[in-house]
Protein backbone atom coordinates (compact mmCIF):
# COMPACT_ATOMS: atom_id res chain seq x y z
CA UNK A 1 0.00 0.00 0.00
CA UNK A 2 1.15 3.84 -0.75
CA UNK A 3 0.38 6.81 -0.07
CA UNK A 4 1.02 9.71 -1.70
CA UNK A 5 0.21 13.84 -1.49
CA UNK A 6 1.45 15.89 -4.53
CA UNK A 7 1.11 19.52 -3.38
CA UNK A 8 1.71 21.14 -6.13
CA UNK A 9 -2.11 19.46 -7.73
CA UNK A 10 -3.32 19.13 -3.81
CA UNK A 11 -3.90 15.15 -4.84
CA UNK A 12 -4.07 12.77 -2.22
CA UNK A 13 -3.73 8.92 -3.99
CA UNK A 14 -3.85 5.92 -1.89
CA UNK A 15 -3.06 2.75 -3.43
CA UNK A 16 -4.30 -0.20 -1.80
CA UNK A 17 -2.57 -3.19 -4.43
CA UNK A 18 -0.41 -2.46 -7.35
CA UNK A 19 -1.79 -4.00 -10.02
CA UNK A 20 -3.67 -2.87 -13.29
CA UNK A 21 -6.17 -0.54 -13.49
CA UNK A 22 -9.01 -1.28 -16.08
CA UNK A 23 -11.64 1.00 -14.49
CA UNK A 24 -11.78 4.58 -12.81
CA UNK A 25 -15.19 5.29 -10.85
CA UNK A 26 -15.82 9.24 -10.60
CA UNK A 27 -17.46 8.87 -6.54
CA UNK A 28 -17.90 12.47 -7.05
CA UNK A 29 -16.35 15.69 -8.94
CA UNK A 30 -13.00 15.43 -6.95
CA UNK A 31 -13.28 11.44 -5.87
CA UNK A 32 -11.44 8.64 -8.46
CA UNK A 33 -12.27 5.17 -7.58
CA UNK A 34 -9.47 2.75 -9.77
CA UNK A 35 -10.64 -0.75 -10.04
CA UNK A 36 -8.83 -4.16 -11.70
CA UNK A 37 -10.30 -6.50 -14.11
CA UNK A 38 -12.29 -8.33 -11.28
CA UNK A 39 -13.64 -5.53 -9.91
CA UNK A 40 -11.75 -5.42 -6.75
CA UNK A 41 -10.35 -1.55 -5.62
CA UNK A 42 -6.80 -0.40 -6.56
CA UNK A 43 -6.62 3.20 -5.73
CA UNK A 44 -8.68 5.78 -4.45
CA UNK A 45 -7.47 9.34 -5.43
CA UNK A 46 -8.67 12.74 -3.52
CA UNK A 47 -8.41 16.32 -5.66
CA UNK A 48 -8.44 19.31 -3.21
CA UNK A 49 -7.16 16.59 -0.67
CA UNK A 50 -6.31 19.61 1.74
CA UNK A 51 -9.56 21.07 2.32
CA UNK A 52 -10.99 17.44 2.70
CA UNK A 53 -8.54 15.30 4.56
CA UNK A 54 -5.97 16.25 7.29
CA UNK A 55 -3.00 15.69 4.41
CA UNK A 56 -0.60 16.49 7.57
CA UNK A 57 -0.90 13.89 9.82
CA UNK A 58 -0.96 10.20 8.76
CA UNK A 59 -1.33 7.37 11.55
CA UNK A 60 -0.93 3.51 9.97
CA UNK A 61 -2.50 1.48 12.94
CA UNK A 62 -3.23 -2.29 13.25
CA UNK A 63 -1.85 -4.17 10.25
CA UNK A 64 -2.83 -7.64 10.37
CA UNK A 65 -0.83 -10.10 8.58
Amino acid sequence: MKVKYFPDTDTLYIEFRDTEIVESRDLDENTILDLDAKGNICAITFEHASKRTDVNHVVLEGIAA
